[in-house]
């Protein structure tokens, strides 16, 4: 090896084994690579698989400065190989089970390519900040998140301590009680129980492992030498400077795939993360569409709905008359295929199209786009911000409750559709979005923060560039 190679810093990235955990870290990764350091990207072996199947056997050879690893998840091979693994068996078993083999790794990897200068690693894989101490190698965390749910995550202690938690059945979550305004939670005022993480709830067998798990990874994370956020200081300035006072030096730099445009060389151009096969042929059908008219839809990698639910969202498309693009996974319905109404498909077929999955920010930044029907995720959200295109809310889980919070209530980008969907609230929302006087405000004022996001990304002195800065000069001072 080269002492040219030797010299130069070296991170080793590992993503939580999850679509939009994946998404951002490799974002990051390439950046970091623009940046000057050596790249080792750990997945799964597992994800490793289904990134080959979707992007082809050469998609992950990249560059001698850009490798990919993996490791093992500990989890038996499951029966539906192209679908998200359960989340709490996943979670339980990583924790338990992943500290060995990624010590070994991180060993491996240092001698026989480049000595590790830093660790990068999603906070939820908590063990990894246990083989850095070990190893004696510094760490960093990626929060892929919207902050706001770790602000609520961290006080969960304080939900119990007001007897706020936990639920004491599930009739408490049709009673009226998650409509419970919380006042102890920092920069979060009038926000409601509903709109807290559901993680925290304990009402089904497996929540408390859960509730113990997130409270032991935000714990595990005042440990870090900082924590990256994909986020920009304009849009939750109060919520990283809350952060700032409880963990390690906390960075905005996002919206990482804005930055990743400006940073990253054709040569990665290659590497992607998307775990389903890509259908581009929608891009296609969006150039012979009017300009803002489509409504998009894409309820993420781990959404799940009822059949019921599959049809109030298709009838209430169909009821708005608006032409639509909807992504639609073959494991979006629960216990099922998703199997759409046959009128419904004959009465839409002039101005819908269907697939399995999409280039998302090709789609989002498409001009014929003029709204976007999500399930809240963070990376939908801050790319739909960016990308200026408003949003209706129909959050499932995780962080989306609170994203979807942030989104219709302090930001002012989005609508909320109820859970308990009904097709004639969504062609409502879906109208008021296209026609509406709150649409043409939430229009505004998605507009106003799309030019905030681009200029924290592009500008010179844009906020998040000037954090990029301060933590690759942190980053460089691990390997000296």
């Amino acid at each position: 090896m080269g002492s040219h190679q030797e010299k130069k810093p070296h991170a080793l990235c590992i993503p939580a084994p999850l679509q939009g955990h994946i998404n951002p870290m490799l974002k990051l990764a390439k950046i970091l690579h623009s940046k000057g350091f050596l790249i080792t990207f750990v997945n799964t072996e597992f994800n490793h698989k289904r990134l080959l199947r979707s992007q082809g056997l050469d998609a992950l050879h990249a560059l001698p400065s850009f490798r990919f690893e993996t490791f093992p998840d500990g989890l038996p091979p499951p029966e539906n190989t192209n679908a998200s693994q359960d989340i709490p068996s996943l979670a339980k078993s990583l924790d338990e089970t992943g500290l060995g083999p990624f010590k070994r790794l991180v060993t491996k990897v240092s001698d026989s390519y480049a000595p590790v200068t830093c660790i990068v690693s999603d906070l939820l894989m908590g063990f990894t900040l246990d083989a850095a101490a070990e190893l004696g190698i510094p760490e960093i965390l990626l929060w892929t998140s919207g902050t706001g749910s770790l602000i609520c995550y961290n006080q969960y202690p304080s939900l119990l301590e007001n007897k706020l938690m936990p639920l004491k059945d599930s009739s408490y979550l049709v009673n009226g009680y998650l409509d419970t305004v919380v006042d102890c939670i920092p920069t979060m005022s009038g926000i409601r129980l509903k709109d807290i993480p559901p993680f925290v709830r304990v009402i089904y067998p497996g929540d408390e492992y859960m509730v113990q798990f997130l409270c032991s990874q935000v714990e595990r994370a005042k440990r870090a030498s900082a924590i990256i956020f994909n986020t920009f200081d304009e849009l939750e300035r109060d919520v990283l400077d809350s952060l700032a006072s409880i963990y390690p030096p906390c960075y905005g730099i996002g919206p990482l795939h804005l930055l990743e445009e400006n940073y990253v060389d054709k040569s990665l151009a290659s590497i992607k993360s998307n775990l389903w096969k890509e259908e581009p042929e929608c891009l296609k059908w969006l150039d012979s569409q009017a300009p803002s008219s489509v409504i998009y839809v894409n309820f993420g990698s781990i959404t799940v709905m009822t059949p019921q639910q599959l049809v109030e969202f298709c009838w209430g498309l169909a009821k708005s008359n608006y032409p639509f693009l909807w992504i639609i996974r073959p494991d979006l319905v629960i216990g099922d295929s998703a199997m759409l109404p046959p009128e419904f498909v004959t009465e839409t077929s002039d101005r819908g199209m269907l697939v399995g999955w999409c280039p998302q920010e090709q789609v989002l930044n498409h001009p014929s786009i003029g709204g976007f029907l999500t399930h809240s995720g963070w990376n939908s959200t801050v790319e739909s911000i960016s990308s200026g295109v408003p949003m209706i809310c129909w959050p499932f889980f995780a962080d989306q409750q609170t994203n979807c919070w942030w989104s219709c209530n302090k930001w002012g980008v989005a609508m909320e559709i109820d859970n308990n969907v009904k097709s004639d609230e969504v062609s409502k929302l879906v109208t008021e979005l296209r026609k509406g006087g709150k649409g043409k405000e939430i229009r505004k004022n998605v507009t106003d923060l799309k030019n905030k996001a681009e200029e924290a990304c592009n500008s010179l002195s844009g906020s998040s560039m000037a954090n990029l800065e301060k933590l690759v000069q942190l980053m460089h001072t691990f390997s000296k």
